[in-house]
């Protein structure tokens, strides 16, 4: 299975995994949007790609190069259709949760069990204070 693009051996695996084939794939390569000037609006950077079999359409203008854009559309795709079809078994998914319960805010509990941890550190250190 050879993709248009050197994809790195990670997203190759997942590719292969997910039953990914090169031929399944559309690209298109169209003028981008937004700002950037002339440049943005008279050359076709930007890259659209649709996996036929699933449906699933992504568009990518991150870079000025194509080539770049065409890599980073490929990757995206990737992530998009395990996504889809692994659920939150995903890794796209598994980082996202890791994220919401990092920024979470700490239970009443947890909050008195690090004062508690405090006080007793602070105990220690007002012990060693006196026998200097």
């Amino acid at each position: 299975m050879k993709f248009p693009v050197d994809l790195p051996p990670e997203f190759q695996e997942k590719a292969k995994d997910l039953d990914i084939h090169p031929e399944d794939v559309d690209e298109f390569f169209v003028r981008g949007s937004g700002k950037g000037g002339q440049k943005i609006n008279k050359t076709s950077s930007c890259v659209v790609l649709i996996h036929r079999p699933t449906e699933v359409e992504v568009r990518c203008q991150k870079h000025r190069e194509q080539s770049k854009n065409r890599l980073s559309a490929y990757k995206l795709l990737i992530r998009k259709i395990e996504t889809l079809k692994k659920g939150e078994e995903s890794d796209e998914a598994k980082r996202i949760y890791k994220l919401r319960k990092q920024k979470k805010r700490r239970s009443r509990k947890a909050k008195e069990k690090i004062l508690e941890e405090k006080h007793h550190r602070s105990e220690i250190k007002k012990l060693r204070k006196d026998v200097l």
